[in-house]
């Protein structure tokens, strides 16, 4: 199924992708970088259907996303000064963390390592759903592995089909490329995918 999301119709959209993902199943939709599918992070069942949607290494872990970061804690082992730092000046916005993960969000979602990445998206309609989820949402780009990204909802389609259950058409995405992705676990931190946010932006508050 399929819904372009209008003002008029937001609200009952919302309803209906909290309910699909409570039922355990995958929901597409929009984000400030590119077009993500989504499940509960806490449903093991369904992140395991989202590493199928996606023909995913399940060697590969699963990125996650907050509505807030006061929720960090949920999913974070420990959170270093850096992370709290890092977050309060880049989220929302295309900066993925990677921290410690709790003993709380299930293995299937970090590929059994001991560490998950997070971050809050700068875009409306991804937080209204992730916070009326209730929940983080375990959350990859909306394509098959190793094909381009989508950046819109035909493009989703088109991608997955089928594999999806819903997806929330919100229009293009404003950024077009992925996150970047910042190791926090090591020292020094150092970026493990390039994205819209350099090294020259994040190095002054790392003290580096």
């Amino acid at each position: 199924m399929r819904i372009r999301v209008t003002p008029d119709n937001m609200d009952e959209a919302l309803v209906k992708a909290v309910q699909t993902l409570r039922e355990g199943g995958l929901v597409a939709f929009p984000t400030d970088t590119v077009y993500g599918v989504g499940a509960l992070v806490f449903n093991e069942k369904a992140v395991d259907r989202l590493y199928l949607a996606k023909v995913r290494d399940p060697n590969k872990a699963i990125p996650v996303l907050l509505s807030s970061i006061r929720d960090l804690h949920r999913i974070a082992k420990r959170v270093p000064p850096a992370a709290w730092q890092l977050a309060g000046a880049f989220w929302p916005g295309a900066l993925s963390l990677v921290v410690e993960k709790s003993a709380h969000v299930p293995d299937v979602v970090t590929a059994g390592g001991p560490t998950v990445a997070v971050r809050v998206p700068d875009h409306p309609l991804a937080l209204a759903l992730i916070e009326r989820a209730g929940s983080p949402l375990a959350t990859t780009s909306a394509n098959i592995s190793g094909q381009p990204a989508s950046v819109t909802a035909d493009e989703v389609e088109a991608a997955l089909g089928d594999a999806v259950d819903l997806i929330l058409d919100g229009g293009p995405c404003p950024g077009g490329v992925a996150s970047t992705v910042l190791d926090l676990t090591v020292t020094p931190p150092r970026i493990v995918r390039p994205g819209p946010i350099r090294w020259e932006d994040l190095a002054p508050l790392l003290g580096l």
